[in-house]
């Protein structure tokens, strides 16, 4: 047994062999423990804080992945080896990739917490933050993971200022040929900094209608009103005209009605006050002006203009309609009889001293 003991491998003995097992897979099976038997308490203890940055903590600590133990495990027991130079520099820099990617790993877990945290908080009165926070998690996942890349290189012994300098200029070949693709890439952050609409808009370009549901890289999507998916791209998008009907606070509102040209003068005078009083009854309104605007071909016109002070365009139509409805009964009461497209022909009859008779048609 004591021979089986004192054989060496790699520089050591099977006694250290043995004793570096043990000291790995107990750092490894403390590690492990440890998470498993404070995540539960330090969530209790969260939970009751009103602070934020515990609970983020917890959230990362979760996601503690199985590399990240086993390496730190693998580490510790290498210390007690007196390993190759070769072989030790292996150890040391599997167990350090490994930490950096499980920081990495932690971080966008934290971060991903804390920016879902703030949107479901924001979202309730800036329907924006949603493609903001969206937009600024993407940013910040490439920014820790690319600095997880270049500290990984560096340990690898590779040349990270040479290879900035490289992709520099590979990028400027890249960005040449995906200009149409960077071009959306931009417009979406365009959108995002600029908000001219938000996750829930109702938009009008080019003819067509929708309320936004995506905000995408490259993309953003509507659903129409008649249920399908409509697809922009964002440059195409920033680059049309937009009504963005999501920021109406009111509804101006233009109506003409026309009513007979046997209509006495007291009556046309009236018209102006039935108007208003019409407009005026009903909630949510504010009038502007009402008047007789001029002679048609076949009615005097008379112009109404107010404001409804709501964007929904049901409660428009429901007012529009009360308002139409209380016209036609006080034009019933006053005798006022609306307009319709007549011709009146003058028929002559032969012979001097003849009379013109007007016959309507």
């Amino acid at each position: 047994m004591s021979e089986l003991l004192s054989v060496v491998f790699l520089g050591n003995d099977l006694r250290q062999w043995a004793l570096a097992l043990a000291i790995g897979a107990g750092t490894m099976t403390l590690l492990l423990v440890t998470i498993r038997l404070l995540l539960p308490r330090l969530a209790r203890l969260a939970s009751r804080t009103r602070t934020d940055w515990d609970d983020l903590v917890v959230a990362a600590l979760r996601n503690t992945k199985w590399f990240f133990p086993a390496a730190v495990g693998i580490g510790a027991g290498a210390v007690s080896l007196n390993l190759p130079p070769r072989i030790d520099r292996v150890v040391v820099l599997a167990a350090v990739l490994a930490t950096l990617v499980q920081a990495g790993v932690w971080t966008t877990t934290a971060l991903r917490a804390g920016l879902d945290r703030y949107q479901r908080i924001r979202l309730e009165t800036d329907r924006g933050a949603a493609t903001t926070v969206a937009a600024m998690g993407f940013a910040a996942h490439v920014l820790i993971w690319s600095v997880v890349l270049l500290l990984s290189l560096d340990n690898l012994g590779i040349d990270v200022t040479a290879l900035i300098a490289g992709l520099g200029i590979g990028g400027v070949a890249v960005a040449l040929a995906l200009q149409k693709i960077l071009g959306d890439l931009f417009a979406s952050l365009a959108i995002v900094l600029d908000r001219p609409f938000v996750l829930g808009d109702f938009l009008a370009l080019d003819g067509y209608l929708g309320s936004v549901e995506h905000i995408g890289l490259k993309t953003t999507r509507l659903r129409s009103l008649s249920g399908e998916q409509l697809v922009f791209s964002n440059a195409d998008l920033l680059g049309s005209r937009i009504r963005n009907y999501g920021r109406m606070r009111e509804r101006r509102v233009a109506f003409t009605i026309g009513v007979t040209y046997q209509t006495p003068r007291a009556k046309l005078a009236e018209i102006p006050q039935v108007l208003r009083a019409a407009v005026t009854a009903r909630g949510q309104t504010r009038f502007d002006r009402a008047h007789f605007a001029g002679f048609g071909d076949s009615a005097l016109n008379f112009e109404t203009v107010y404001y409804v002070q709501s964007p929904d365009y049901n409660v428009y139509m429901d007012i529009q309609q009360a308002i139409n409805l209380d016209l036609v009964e006080q034009f019933e009461a006053r005798e006022i009889e609306f307009a319709y497209p007549t011709q009146t022909l003058y028929l002559a009859r032969a012979g001097a001293g003849a009379e013109r008779q007007p016959s309507a048609v």
